[in-house]
């Protein structure tokens, strides 16, 4: 396996033309994308349309490049969206392609390596429930066979989107008579992130069977995966996980490493990452291809009160991407980041994760 990282920049987000023209340059095999993650500069929240109009756009240009319908780009190509670029954060893409070659190198040490699967669709009375954490445990399951990695301590960030509850799924519960967790369509959101986190754990096997329960989900933190990144839209029904490792087979020109953000304002938890990759300074900034992380708020950090639990203004999650994403972008040196909110079961309470993926 050989996997291509291509960031580009989005002016908008139906902005698609750093796409075409690398596709015009032959830099990327249109029919070789097999996802793409990003952020777009919507608010991030149940209603965040942004998300869905970047999909649609990519799937529109795409599709008379690998001659297929939008509908089939879509089903075909995992489309990853945050929304929110507070600050300093950049709207952009990540392109993932993917292919394979039997003259290909491969390295001992391991190179980078991408799975994909997806879920069946989650009902909306199984939002945030088990039957939730079942079936994204199941695919990360196929998603680390398809990667190829057989050793989960290889693999280095799991990011999973799938469906919160909105209105609509909500009415169409209540017109079958099934119980929700929430009837808050926001407020669906740590269940959904959680109840993925705990899967990705859970197929993995960080996580024991036993440690989770109906009671577990978005209420006990101390259970948690070390490599999750979970997202929740309500334009989505599926959950789609691209999980990525280093697999000694693969014969990509980068590798991928993982670490831990003490805080929003831990800039050397991001450095910790980019060693982990095999990254050093003397390599400059532009070996690092993409940096992913998650953003978390708190009431206090390192002892100082913060405002961010109590900003009536400004939801917490904004803030606390604005905050991490200016101290990822101070060591990276740039601000086109992957940086979503919530963290619930992705690391241990006050925390967050963070992998960056660096030239070989």
């Amino acid at each position: 396996m050989k996997v291509g990282v291509h960031k580009i920049a989005m002016a908008s987000p139906s902005d698609v033309s750093e796409l075409t023209a690398l596709i015009a340059d032959g830099a990327i095999d249109p029919k070789a994308i097999v996802a793409v993650i990003g952020k777009t500069e919507g608010n991030g929240g149940a209603n965040d349309f942004t998300r869905g109009f970047a999909t649609l756009a990519f799937a529109l240009a795409l599709s008379p490049y690998r001659d297929q319908s939008a509908d089939e780009v879509m089903s075909d190509i995992a489309f990853v969206w945050s929304g929110g670029t507070e600050g300093v954060l950049s709207p952009h893409a990540t392109v993932f392609t993917r292919t394979t070659s039997e003259t290909g190198a491969s390295h001992p040490e391991g190179r980078l390596a991408l799975g994909i699967a997806m879920t069946r669709d989650i009902r909306p009375e199984e939002i945030g429930t088990m039957a939730h954490v079942e079936e994204v445990a199941n695919a990360v399951r196929r998603a680390q066979q398809d990667a190829g990695i057989p050793d989960g301590a290889d693999v280095h960030y799991v990011q999973v989107k799938g469906p919160l509850l909105s209105p609509e799924k909500i009415a169409d519960a209540d017109s079958r008579g099934e119980p929700l967790v929430t009837r808050d369509p926001n407020g669906s959101k740590p269940f959904a992130r959680g109840a993925m986190a705990l899967g990705v754990g859970l197929g993995l096997g960080e996580i024991s069977g036993e440690a989770v329960t109906a009671d577990t989900i978005a209420e006990d933190m101390s259970v948690f995966s070390s490599v999750a990144s979970t997202s929740a839209g309500g334009e989505l029904t599926k959950c789609e996980i691209l999980l990525f490792g280093n697999a000694p087979g693969a014969s990509s020109d980068c590798r991928i490493g993982h670490a831990i953000l003490k805080d929003a304002i831990d800039a050397d938890g991001t450095r910790s990452a980019l060693a982990d990759a095999g990254y050093t300074d003397e390599d400059g900034p532009d070996a690092i291809l993409s940096v992913f992380a998650k953003g978390e708020a708190a009431a206090k950090i390192r002892g100082r009160r913060t405002t961010m639990m109590s900003d009536a203004d400004i939801h917490f999650e904004r803030h606390a991407r604005a905050a991490a994403g200016a101290v990822i972008a101070s060591v990276t040196g740039d601000p086109a980041i992957f940086l979503s909110g919530g963290t619930e079961h992705q690391c241990a309470p006050g925390e967050a994760p963070v992998a960056a993926i660096v030239k070989a």
